[in-house]
């Protein structure tokens, strides 16, 4: 179960695998971290959240006042309460995206019909073109327009590539100092984490669509958390003791799962980012919960900050998610 994660994960680790401590960076970058000491933290859920933190926020070892952390955690808390509330927090989206959105979890709905609707949108037209053109799919010959894509992906294919596309300006275009500088590390945790998870969902035994919608939707919550904490950090200085890390993400999480209720999500993906890093909890919840942390540790290696010997060190089947999720650019 959840508790036994890493086990599963890492299987037979050696005991001195140790994460490197986070530097002290001035803004998330590629610089390597210093060696691991032998007081650094054990590899762990809550460990690696706290290190991505970190990281995407440029926070290290400095001190803030005693009881920074309250404002922003009294506010998160509040807007878990007020979900709506929370989810106006996030940008306008162009009107046909709650309309892709609405379809993508509806089993009726056809790739025509998906496509459909997308061409109210040149812009998201254009934008599926391009990435069905990419590298990651590979197509034998360039696809010109909508039935191409159609063709060339499936039906499960078209409608993650379309939740990856819709899912774009929802956490990308933020405003406030925070917000704007964590929504490109945001956003790609969440393609990795979607990937990752849908990955892992085959192997479970569960809906790999719904573990992408929910590898996706998980990280609504935690930019819904920096546009609080530029409300309330006016002086830009951030609380970052791993239990304001631990207590920002899981109520992040429970918020991204209750708009996920909101905005009509299937039950199962909603529940599923409510339940993230519970012991016990569905497959579904187990995938996104791997998937989640699989990204999290591909993009800090990546970075630098985390030891790059940490992939040999996992399951086959984890090394194998973990090599696919790096990105062409890499």
């Amino acid at each position: 179960m959840l508790k036994n994660w890493i086990a599963r994960l890492f299987g037979a680790a050696p005991a001195e695998g140790h994460v490197r401590a986070a530097p002290e960076p001035k803004a998330p970058d590629n610089t390597p971290a210093p060696g691991p000491g032998a007081g650094d933290p054990p590899l762990g859920p809550g460990n690696i959240d706290a290190l991505f933190y970190r990281w995407v926020t440029g926070t290290g070892q400095r001190d803030t006042p005693p009881g920074a952390d309250k404002p922003i955690l009294d506010e998160l808390a509040r807007l878990v309460a007020s979900p709506s509330s929370g989810a106006e927090l996030m940008p306008r989206v162009p009107a046909v995206i709650p309309q892709l959105l609405r379809s993508l979890r509806d089993d009726s709905v056809t790739s025509a019909d998906l496509a459909r609707q997308l061409s109210q949108d040149a812009v998201l037209v254009a934008e599926v073109i391009r990435e069905v053109n990419s590298p990651w799919y590979r197509p034998t010959v360039p696809v010109r327009n909508l039935e191409g894509a159609v063709m060339l992906l499936g039906q499960n294919g078209l409608r993650m590539l379309l939740a990856r596309v819709a899912f774009r300006p929802i956490i990308s275009m933020q405003a406030g100092y925070f917000a704007r500088m964590v929504a490109p590390h945001i956003w790609a945790e969440s393609e990795k984490c979607a990937l990752a998870s849908s990955l892992l969902a085959t192997r479970m035994r569960v809906d790999p669509f719904e573990a992408y919608l929910a590898g996706m939707m998980q990280n609504v919550g935690p930019i819904v958390a920096f546009r609080v904490i530029d409300l309330v950090c006016t002086d830009q200085q951030l609380p970052h003791s791993d239990e304001f890390c631990a207590q920002l993400f899981r109520d992040a999480h429970t918020l991204s799962s209750r708009i996920a209720a909101l905005w009509d999500f299937p039950a199962p993906v909603a529940d599923a980012i409510g339940q993230l890093g519970e012991p016990n909890s569905p497959p579904l919840a187990q995938a996104l919960a791997f998937g989640d942390q699989v990204a999290k540790l591909r993009m800090l290696v990546d970075a630098g900050q985390l030891d790059p010997g940490i992939p040999g060190r996992m399951f086959p089947a984890a090394q194998d998610v973990f090599d696919k999720i790096k990105s062409e650019e890499d």
